[in-house]
């Protein structure tokens, strides 16, 4: 079963393809049976630096903490905050 796929029109501006594709379906354009997965390694997600106040015992236990399991301490906080917050979901 063979089907006419159709080409994609030219835009002059992102708003004008967004405003396309809003309308239109993408399997008019694409033969997606012919797709294949790929793998983007390198893509990490986007962070923001943050100013965090917290008492030095504090800071000195996550610390301690991280020395324990051999990691950066900002990277145990940001598994440790993650996992709070998946178990409150």
């Amino acid at each position: 079963m063979n089907k006419q796929i159709k080409t994609i029109p030219k835009f002059t501006s992102e708003a004008q393809e967004r405003a396309y594709w809003e309308l239109h379906d993408s399997t008019e354009h694409l033969d997606w049976t012919k797709a294949k997965t790929v793998s983007l390694p390198n893509l990490k997600p986007t962070t923001k630096t943050i100013s965090l106040r917290l008492p030095q015992h504090l800071l000195d236990s996550i610390k301690i903490a991280a020395n324990s399991r051999d990691v950066p301490y900002q990277s145990l906080i940001k598994v440790w905050l993650q996992e709070k917050l998946r178990s409150h979901l």
